[in-house]
């Protein structure tokens, strides 16, 4: 019974100390329409987001995830007003609270902020890697709560929404993300261009992903899904074989949930700085290098082993985590 009891009082604290770290119930996003500037001169990046927001209820402040963020502008339209927030940041619970001077009513709103952030080399959140040659990239890793250092958010699992990605990036990188390349155009300036994908399937924050720098890819493809498998320059020829196992787990899945995959794309990126095995953000999984890229005709049977179970790991995620999710 003592035991029963010390267990009850255990899981009791934990509840409490998880409910405190929640954000309040006021408002639920429905889209996100994200731009980023990665500066790799500076390791950080600026970014700027509109949030459509769906409010429950009368209130005067909304409460978003941030984390090394630091805000230039925060606003708010709904209806016919259009409000400026007064920004105060708790950067022990890792939230901002954005207030305003008149009440939000229940309906639509829309969130726009102006912010910037750190490249950080942390591997967590959207951060600074290098490869071999010491060439900069930059890369996401958000799980379990990471997306709000790289925009702010409704960080929490639960709140699902759709993601409009863009990013500025240096003329020589490329761009990588959740969905697939809707344009990409030259500018702003000579040594630019602009990446604008597809809107997302609707998705957790911690899903969204993004890969800047120089790659290269081969490409394939399973019951029509475009397949690649991204790496960094001289890599090429070691993707071969996550290309194939991918393009057979895909028909695979396809077949055993009764559920074709359920994005449009997949891309699947080996970096070297990552501190995860792996990560099944949608769309673009994430991994280390060494557990993704092989020499097909010298790896080992043991390794090949290995690689394979990954990526049968990760794209399940597709479905299962990534399709459906818990909420908490």
């Amino acid at each position: 019974m003592k035991r029963i009891s010390l267990s009850f009082v255990f899981l009791t604290l934990v509840a409490s100390l998880a409910t405190a770290q929640r954000l309040p119930e006021l408002a639920i996003p429905e889209n996100y329409k994200l731009q980023f500037a990665p500066d790799f001169d500076k390791d950080n990046f600026t970014g700027e987001e509109t949030i459509q927001i769906r409010v429950l209820k009368p209130t005067s402040q909304i409460v978003l995830n941030s984390a090394e963020i630091e805000f230039q502008e925060a606003t708010v339209s709904g209806g016919s007003a259009h409000q400026t927030a007064k920004v105060t940041l708790d950067k022990e619970k890792e939230m901002a609270n954005l207030a305003f001077d008149k009440e939000i009513q229940p309906g639509l709103a829309s969130l726009h902020i102006k912010y910037t952030g750190i490249l950080n080399d942390e591997l967590r959140g959207l951060y600074l890697g290098k490869d071999k040659e010491g060439r900069k990239y930059a890369a996401t890793q958000f799980e379990s709560t990471d997306a709000r250092r790289a925009f702010p958010s409704f960080d929490e699992p639960v709140y699902k929404a759709t993601f409009d990605i863009t990013v500025v990036a240096d003329k020589a990188h490329a761009v990588i993300s959740n969905a697939k390349v809707m344009s990409d155009t030259p500018g702003p300036g000579d040594s630019k261009h602009t990446v604008k994908f597809a809107t997302t399937a609707k998705m957790s924050s911690y899903l969204v992903a993004l890969a800047v720098g120089e790659f290269e890819y081969v490409e394939g493809q399973a019951d029509g899904i475009p397949i690649r498998v991204w790496g960094t320059p001289g890599t090429k020829h070691d993707a071969t074989y996550a290309l194939e196992v991918a393009e057979q787990c895909i028909k695979y899945y396809n077949h055993y949930f009764g559920i074709k995959y359920p994005f449009e794309k997949l891309d699947m990126i080996g970096l070297p700085d990552f501190a995860a095995g792996a990560m099944e953000n949608t769309g673009l999984i994430t991994y280390r290098e060494v557990i993704l890229l092989l020499d097909d005709k010298k790896a080992s049977v043991g390794l090949h082993r290995e690689v394979a179970t990954v990526i049968a790991h990760e794209i399940a995620h597709q479905w299962f985590g990534d399709l459906v999710t818990m909420k908490w």
